[in-house]
C-alpha cells in the first residue's frame, strides 16, 4: 500500500476546516451572546436535522418504513432507552419484511 501526497493532504484538509468552523462556533458564542431567538432555535436543531436525515431512508421502506419509525418513537417515549428504541425499530423491520 503506497501513501499518496495528494489523498494525504486532502484529508489533512478537510480535518483542519471542519476543525476550524467547529471552533470559529465556539468562539463566537464566546465573544458575542447570541439573541434568545436565536438559542431557542439552536436548542430545537438537532430534531429536524435527525428527521431530515431520516426521512428519505423511511421513504424508500415505503410504509413499513413509517411503521417501523412509529414503533421507534413509541418505544423511545414509553421506555426513554435509545438502545431499546434502535432494537425496536430493528426488530419492527425485520418483522416487517416477513408481511406482503
Amino acid at each position: 500500500m503506497t501513501l499518496r501526497l495528494d489523498v494525504l493532504l486532502a484529508i489533512l484538509g478537510m480535518a483542519l476546516a471542519t476543525y476550524l468552523c467547529r471552533a470559529g462556533g465556539y468562539a463566537l458564542f464566546r465573544a458575542f451572546r447570541p439573541p434568545r431567538f436565536v438559542e431557542v432555535a439552536l436548542q430545537h436543531l438537532p430534531g429536524p436535522i435527525f428527521v431530515a436525515y431520516v426521512a428519505p431512508a423511511l421513504a424508500t421502506q415505503g410504509w413499513k418504513g413509517f411503521v417501523a419509525a412509529g414503533a421507534v418513537v413509541a418505544a423511545q417515549a414509553l421506555t426513554r432507552n435509545l438502545a431499546v428504541a434502535i432494537a425496536v425499530g430493528v426488530g419492527a423491520m425485520w418483522a416487517l419484511g416477513f408481511v406482503a
